[in-house]
């Protein structure tokens, strides 16, 4: 369950640090490897991650699960937090909202994916009766055999933008490859494809 204490609470003492000098310390001992910081920080911040999240992603359960991602990730990059560019708090709504807007973004090519798995696995002929059942699975048997048989780069390529539904630059900026490179990838992916189709048709 997510902590409904806000580290927005006001403060008694007059002479206590501010909400953003407070968070930017327990930040800075974060890095430094202090669970106690860290647990204070999760206190604090997490009401606000959460409620950044679940208007993104919109589903209570993924946002929970998205708001757990980004406390890992600020325990792992706490270190990379610069507060002459900005507030800590700032510093973590923006990873949270990345987070968010990437878990969308999956999700969305998750269903496309299994659109497309759909639409190979129901696809029949005209009649719809058992024999084009069994000539389209045939088919998807055949692709994905084929698909197995590229070369891992190409076959890599091929999958994100088919069936995972990624645009080119997307997969250039998820491979971490240019994007002549990607586009070269998958010209010569579907090319093989074609010539392997070919090859069985003829056969």
């Amino acid at each position: 369950m997510i902590s409904t204490r806000n580290i927005d609470e006001p403060v008694d003492d007059p002479s206590a640090p501010s909400v953003g000098e407070h968070t930017d310390r327990l930040l800075t001992r974060v890095a430094l490897g202090d669970r106690e910081a860290f647990a204070s920080l999760y206190d604090g911040l997490a009401p606000l991650v959460y409620g950044l999240t679940r208007r993104v992603v919109r589903d209570a359960r993924q946002a929970e699960e998205v708001t757990q991602e980004v406390f890992i990730e600020l325990w792992r990059r706490a270190d990379q937090f610069d507060g002459t560019r900005g507030s800590a708090r700032t510093w973590v709504a923006t990873i949270a909202h990345h987070r968010a807007v990437d878990r969308v973004r999956a999700e969305r090519a998750r269903g496309l994916r299994n659109d497309r798995y759909a639409a190979i696995a129901t696809a029949a002929v005209p009649d719809g009766g058992p024999e084009g059942v069994a000539i389209d699975r045939d088919r998807a048997r055949r692709a994905r055999q084929a698909l197995e048989q590229l070369d891992p780069r190409q076959r890599q390529a091929v999958q994100l933008a088919f069936y995972d539904g990624l645009k080119h630059t997307q997969i250039a900026e998820l491979l971490g490859v240019p994007l002549g490179t990607v586009k070269s990838r998958i010209r010569s992916g579907l090319l093989a494809l074609r010539r392997r189709d070919d090859f069985a048709a003829a056969g």
